[in-house]
């Protein structure tokens, strides 16, 4: 289930996590993350969801966040196409992907930071991975490079089949697919990855996840 996959994958790299009724919540203070500050809720919404929900958010003095295959009432904030990437030819023999170590997490962090228009988060969202990620095997770093400029990032992870790569951004789009296709790369051809409402690129029975910023009280 797509919703179950994203959580497994962000657990770790959150601060903390909380269990509802309605669900699970994850929450990093500090961090501009969606995934990371948001409940993950598999049920259809209910008053008493809604109001669980609103309490708990208002609480911690945190907005109301929900990412949910469900309809919630709300500001829609973006959505996820979710599903299996497998590897293939591309026509963007311009750009290279390296998996990289640590010593390049502030790089990493830049491309990823700017390639959602947020460049001014790209020093805390440094410092966090690098706590997170500290003594973990299990991710890898990526960064696709056009020349010598760095243009895309993804964090990938081992589990699964393949593994997944939820977190990732491009400054080109052209570094799409082949970001991806380096991270199915890594574990047998194929890879689990979250696709943006506004990305051109196709995953066959992809399922869709929405993040709603819920209506106020």
């Amino acid at each position: 289930m797509p919703l179950s996959e994203l959580l497994a994958y962000f657990r770790p790299l959150a601060a903390e996590r909380r269990d509802l009724g309605s669900g699970p919540v994850l929450q990093t203070p500090g961090v501009n993350v969606l995934a990371l500050n948001a409940a993950y809720v598999a049920q259809a919404p209910t008053e008493a969801a809604e109001a669980e929900l609103h309490t708990f958010f208002t609480g911690h003095g945190a907005p109301p966040l929900v990412l949910s295959p469900y309809t919630w009432d709300g500001q829609d904030v973006g959505g996820l196409r979710v599903g299996e990437w497998r590897a293939g030819k591309t026509a963007t023999e311009h750009i290279a992907v390296e998996q990289v170590s640590r010593l390049q997490l502030a790089t990493w962090a830049a491309v990823l930071a700017e390639s959602y228009e947020a460049l001014d988060w790209a020093g805390l969202l440094a410092q966090h991975f690098a706590a997170r990620l500290e003594g973990r095997r299990d991710f890898a770093l990526l960064l696709a490079y056009a020349g010598h400029d760095p243009v895309g990032a993804g964090l990938w992870r081992a589990e699964g089949k393949g593994g997944a790569m939820h977190l990732w951004g491009t400054l080109d789009p052209a570094a799409d697919a082949p970001l991806l296709n380096a991270a199915a790369q890594l574990a047998g051809g194929r890879v689990r990855v979250s696709l943006p409402d506004a990305s051109p690129l196709h995953l066959p029975d992809a399922e869709v996840l929405t993040f709603t910023l819920l209506s106020g009280r």
